[in-house]
């Protein structure tokens, strides 16, 4: 860990798009600074005893997005950890007053093209299943990045090996601490 950047008093919480590498840069991240990692969906499954494409397809998103706001709520009440997201948490305003208040949130940015890429060789995303994930991802960019730039902190990913993102990340959070009264 860079000495610059300390023990973390709060969760470090990991926002964006679907495929932006939430989950395989926060696993990265939380080793690289001794934390635990956790990560939003996984927790959910858990939860629900069932995976998010069973919820969306039972239950709908709207019974989802209730259950995941529960799940963070209960995540950001734990000790400091690197969280993964989903895509769609930081959309809720009380999720994002939530993190806000407990967390260093970062945003992870790519280019929808690098996206689209990325999510279409998983089929388990389903609000882009059936759907073109170019044009699924840029409606979502179009809704999503307005809340996205409340984060803390923005870190372009690109089409990079994830350390380097984890170096971006680590950089950006020093800066971050060195502006700090």
């Amino acid at each position: 860990m860079s000495p610059n950047l300390g023990p973390f008093d709060k969760t470090i919480a990991l926002v964006g798009l679907s495929g932006v590498g939430k989950s395989s840069i926060g696993r990265r991240l939380a080793a690289t600074l001794g934390m635990p990692f956790r990560d939003a969906d996984a927790e959910v499954e858990i939860a629900a005893g069932r995976p998010i494409a069973e919820i969306f397809e039972q239950y709908g998103e709207s019974a989802f997005r209730d259950g995941e706001r529960r799940v963070i709520a209960r995540l950001l009440a734990d000790p400091p950890h690197v969280l993964a997201t989903g895509g769609g948490a930081f959309m809720h305003a009380e999720t994002r007053r939530l993190i806000k208040e407990k967390a260093i949130s970062v945003w992870l940015k790519a280019d929808i093209e690098i996206l689209a890429r990325r999510v279409s060789r998983k089929d388990s995303r389903p609000l882009l299943a059936g759907r073109d994930p170019l044009d699924a991802l840029a409606a979502q960019a179009r809704d999503r990045y307005p809340a996205y730039a409340e984060a803390d902190i923005a870190v372009e990913t690109g089409d990079t090996p994830h350390q380097v993102a984890v170096e971006a990340i680590l950089k950006a959070l020093a800066e971050r601490a060195e502006a700090a009264p």
